[in-house]
């Protein structure tokens, strides 16, 4: 599952879909695992990639992603393309995989905090309170993060503030070494 959600960005230099996929084809030898991907992600829309085991899921997250090279095709994430502009990609991205890496000892608040604090942004206690309240996690912020579920603990994750104005966040199915400029 990819899902996805744009904010506001830092300049204007921003436009079009938040996530833009056509012609993506990929294999493994014989193996045949993406053909002809196609799909859109409006800015501010919630998109969620599913499918099978083995449908490709993992495939087309990676590559939007930067991390494996299409066969064919094109992607764009926050108007980069992910296989000439890696680099702008990775830095307006922010991918949570499928361990959440959260300190236990912490509520999910004092998370938050520690890494808007680590990220330099003005307000952490605000930014926490305010990701808490968008991600439904309000009631379960005070709470001690080793109480939480593997599904809220993830949650919890995809709230972190992205290194940059990052316009897209992920919840992917696999966790990803590597994503880091």
């Amino acid at each position: 599952m990819l899902a996805v959600m744009s904010i506001p960005p830092a300049a204007d230099r921003v436009r079009g879909p938040a996530i833009q996929v056509q012609g993506l084809e990929k294999s493994y030898k014989e193996l045949r695992v993406l053909r002809g991907v196609e799909f859109e992600v409006a800015r501010g829309s919630i998109f969620a990639l599913l499918g099978s085991n083995g449908a490709g899921k993992t495939a087309v997250v990676k590559i939007l992603c930067t991390l494996l090279k299409a066969d064919i095709g094109t992607a764009r994430v926050n108007g980069f393309d992910v296989a000439a502009q890696a680099a702008g990609v990775r830095e307006s991205i922010s991918l949570t995989g499928q361990f959440a890496a959260v300190d236990e000892i912490l509520s999910g608040q004092e998370n938050l905090v520690l890494v808007a604090r680590l990220r330099h942004l003005k307000n952490p206690a605000a930014i926490a309170d305010d990701l808490l309240r968008r991600f439904s996690l309000t009631g379960a912020g005070t709470q001690r993060v080793a109480a939480y579920s593997g599904g809220m603990r993830r949650r919890l994750v995809s709230t972190f503030p992205p290194r940059s104005a990052a316009l897209v966040y992920g919840l992917a199915v696999r966790s990803f070494r590597g994503l880091v400029p």
